[in-house]
């Protein structure tokens, strides 16, 4: 549905529109007014809304609305594999993210088209007295439709409070590619876990609404440690990837995926996503560089077996 005219456009913008509908309870207990620039003030709600479709031999914007503090580049075609597939960066005019912040994207990515989307650079999530911030992020990817979201590492600081929701909605010949790193902290100042709570999710869903997966991550520092075996452990850096495709076998990604990372030297695994929807990977180092590494060479190493992945292998 598309909104029009004036009362539309403050419903498109509006706190409720870009505020999630369920917080986990570890950000929301810190729910509280904000003795600065209250919520839902300009540039304290920030909406992106992108639509992409296949014209002729490339994929080209057709849809596009922002709202500060999030913008994007115009989109380049970078990839010589690839002449057709635009490169889009999100970027933020804040330079970070700050209490009372509500943040949504949409991008629709309809049939047969492609698109490569990044960020400008770290997401720095800053210390929080009051309050909390949000993102919520929603993909729809049509029949044939081919999806990249590989953002640059997150880095809570002390005291942050954050809560982000990816959500995606993927036709069965769809090829969704999915990327997070996070930081433990400011780890060159020697800051690790000293955020109060960084709380994920993570949900994919058939083009009918049937949960295909989810992955949640809740981590409070302040309540059990996110230093155990089944969080981060001692390392200070997380990397996973999720590759989300009914356009190649499972197991060959997963697999192709655990070939190059048991040789990385870094503690790292691969598997098979519920239902064989597609292949996971999560990657743990000490250090970004080596992480980034590996993560780029599993996400190669997939793309390769990716049928519908713009540069990758015909089958």
């Amino acid at each position: 549905m598309r909104l029009t005219g004036v009362a539309a456009a403050g419903e498109r913008v509006s706190l409720e529109r870009c505020s999630p509908q369920w917080v986990p309870e570890p950000v929301r207990r810190h729910a509280a007014a904000v003795d600065v620039l209250p919520v839902g003030s300009p540039g304290k709600v920030g909406l992106l809304e992108l639509e992409f479709e296949r014209i002729a031999e490339r994929t080209e914007l057709t849809g596009h609305y922002q709202k500060a503090p999030l913008h994007i580049t115009r989109p380049l075609y970078l990839d010589p594999r690839a002449p057709g597939l635009p490169h889009v960066m999100l970027m933020s005019s804040g330079g970070g993210v700050l209490q009372g912040d509500r943040y949504r994207i949409d991008v629709s990515c309809g049939a047969g088209a492609s698109v490569r989307l990044t960020t400008q650079s770290a997401t720095r999530i800053y210390r929080m007295e009051r309050d909390y911030a949000t993102q919520l992020t929603e993909f729809t990817v049509g029949p044939g439709g081919y999806l990249e979201y590989l953002p640059d590492m997150t880095i809570p600081f002390g005291g942050a409070r954050y809560y982000q929701r990816i959500g995606v909605t993927a036709h069965p010949d769809a090829t969704v590619v999915l990327g997070e790193t996070l930081l433990a902290g400011r780890l060159a100042r020697g800051e690790r876990h000293a955020y109060t709570a960084y709380c994920s999710d993570v949900e994919v869903r058939d083009a009918a609404g049937r949960l295909l997966f989810a992955d949640p991550l809740r981590l409070v520092p302040g309540e059990r440690a996110a230093t155990g075996p089944a969080v981060m452990d001692g390392f200070g850096v997380l990397a996973s990837l999720y590759v989300v495709t009914g356009a190649g076998p499972a197991h060959a990604v997963a697999d192709a995926m655990h070939r190059v990372l048991a040789g990385c030297g870094l503690r790292a695994g691969a598997g098979v996503l519920p239902g064989g929807c597609g292949a996971w990977a999560r990657i743990l180092g000490e250090r970004s560089p080596e992480v980034q590494a590996a993560f780029r060479q599993a996400w190669e190493a997939a793309r390769e077996l990716l049928p519908g992945a713009p540069g990758g292998h015909e089958r």
